[in-house]
């Protein structure tokens, strides 16, 4: 979730018309959002992480005008040619390969303004941008600096200027290593011997994406042409993110023009606002509301989301703006239009069959090993199913299994996959309380993915000097006597655990889980200093 600071009266100016502040703050959350907090003229508004074009008080306002049909229906930009072109080296190729560009003129600079494009900076670097590795955003003067530009990767000793916020030349090396935002951000580039670097045709840097860009183009209140790249890995979310930016600099009225964008292979002329045809089917959408709105009346709630429609035979045609990147199937449009209509309205309706909820098998026995764990003195912890392959394979020991399941497009570093094991979390969680008297003894009992499929697990660990293979056992042994198993012990070759100080634990033949004491170089790894035992049992195997 992305929390968007705006000023009261500045939302009143782009919105062209006086609405009271209750009435806004009434209204704004049926958009899908949420007031974060009012102080005084300062508003705070949490908006959910699939509309990025509202992550300034310039797309709000935009919103609104359609929300509050002060001007419904697709708001249209004139985008002007520049003649300037930008080209793009084969040597970025490997190292950051995407660039995009445009120019914004005449645009009236002032602390508000400045503020805004900061903050939206920030939030698209968090979201879209995954902290800048699949987009950075480069905001420049454009007095000082003379086309055509060159986007291409050098060597990190090649290059030498002034980065923003310092006051001597340095290389790009240096720049990782000493400024402030190279440090920050030196792991984007940790696996190139060449760097990005965007020049122009004095040879004059502009930007070294996605770091820092030159002290030459610092955007001033003296600034009144911007011209913007965008660099990163996915082509895509560069063009979604410099049509959110020029549009909004656009609101306060800027004048856009393209950058011709030269690729080895061809030439974009960027950025391309032109909105994205789709069709909707009026009986669809009613199916999916419970709704018997006519083609008409949903035509009107999509031009209220800001969108072109029109009836269209049997369809609506649907002119998505080239801003929202959020509508990839006909079934956003019809969340559009109940978001028009208003989730309030909806009738509540009994449903025509009547169900009697069960508990489910797993449920209830989780929830007696869980009272007996408590029962033991151990205290419940609850951790994420998302996880890494630093934490569950390599600070473990162990290698990385032919089949586990990753995350496409992670947001951070450690959370690329789900947990095979939930016995990581646990050691994350004492790692963390290491100012805390010892023993701690914690359990989880949670989900891991093993497959595709969900498996129930109770994990359980206990750290203190003399902690023990003996004591894991003991307590085993009372968890199945209490659960009436009769159980038995094979030898184990989890890397995890000492060998000759760990064992399988077999039930009916199988084995269903395993226990030991932990590896003294895995204890090394989480930062921890006494020994530590470790349990994890397959609860679906034991029940």
């Amino acid at each position: 979730m992305a929390v968007i600071n705006l000023d009261y009266h500045d939302l009143i100016y782009l919105l062209g018309k006086e609405i009271p502040l209750d009435e806004i703050l009434a209204r704004v959350p049926l958009m899908g959002s949420d007031i974060d907090s009012v102080e005084g003229d300062d508003i705070n508004i949490e908006f959910f992480p699939n509309r990025p074009d509202l992550y300034s008080v310039e797309g709000i306002a935009r919103a609104l005008r359609g929300f509050f049909e002060l001007e419904p229906g697709l708001a249209k930009y004139e985008v002007q040619k520049s003649g300037i072109v930008l080209e793009v080296d084969p040597s970025v190729t490997e190292v950051r390969p995407f660039i995009v560009s445009a120019l914004v003129k005449d645009v009236v600079i002032d602390d508000t303004l400045i503020k805004s494009l900061m903050e939206i900076q920030e939030k698209l670097h968090l979201t879209l941008g995954r902290k800048r590795k699949k987009l950075a955003i480069g905001v420049h003067d454009y007095r000082n600096i003379e086309p055509p530009f060159v986007y291409k990767a050098v060597k990190p000793d090649e290059v030498r200027f002034i980065p923003l916020q310092h006051y001597e030349e340095m290389n790009l090396q240096e720049i990782l290593e000493r400024h402030e935002k190279g440090m920050d951000y030196a792991w984007t580039l940790e696996d190139f011997d060449r760097y990005p670097i965007i020049l122009d045709s004095k040879g004059q840097v502009l930007s070294f994406p996605p770091i820092i860009n030159g002290v030459v183009t610092t955007v001033t209140e003296a600034t009144n042409d911007v011209f913007l790249d965008m660099t990163g890995s996915d082509f895509d979310t560069l063009n979604v993110a410099l049509n959110i930016v020029v549009t909004m600099l656009a609101e306060r009225g800027g004048k856009i023009f393209s950058v011709d964008v030269k690729y080895p292979d061809n030439t974009y002329t960027l950025p391309d606002l032109a909105p994205t045809i789709r069709k909707l089917e009026p009986a669809y959408a009613n199916r999916i509301l419970g709704s018997n709105f006519s083609a008409e009346e949903m035509v009107a709630m999509l031009q209220k989301m800001r969108h072109g429609a029109r009836v269209d035979g049997d369809f609506i045609s649907v002119e998505v703006p080239a801003y929202r990147n959020d509508v990839i199937h006909p079934i956003d449009l019809v969340e559009d239009i109940q978001i028009a209509a208003g989730y309030e309205n909806i009738q509540p309706v009994l449903p025509k069959v009547s169900t009697i909820g069960v508990e489910r098998d797993i449920e209830s026995f989780t929830g007696k090993v869980r009272n007996l764990m408590v029962g033991h003195g151990f205290f419940e912890t609850k951790g994420y199913t998302l996880s890494s392959e630093y934490l569950q394979f390599e600070k473990l020991r162990k290698n990385e299994p032919e089949s586990y399941t990753k995350v496409l497009n992670p947001i951070t570093e450690d959370m690329t996959c789900l947990r095979i094991s939930a016995i990581p979390t646990l050691l994350d969680a004492l790692k963390a309380n290491q100012h805390r008297d010892l023993p701690q003894s914690i359990f989880e009992v949670g989900d891991v993915i093993i497959g595709r499929e969900n498996r129930r697990v109770l994990a359980a660990m206990n750290i203190h000097p003399k902690a023990s293979y003996t004591e894991v056992k003991s307590l085993l042994q009372s968890l199945m006597g209490a659960l009436a198993v009769d159980f038995s012990l094979t030898s184990c070759n989890e890397e995890s655990y000492i060998p000759g100080r760990c064992a399988d634990i077999v039930v009916g033949g199988k084995v269903i889980g395993n226990f030991g004491e932990l590896h003294p170089e895995v204890i090394q790894n989480f930062d921890l200093e006494y020994p530590v035992w470790g349990l994890e049992i397959f609860l679906e195997k034991l029940m």
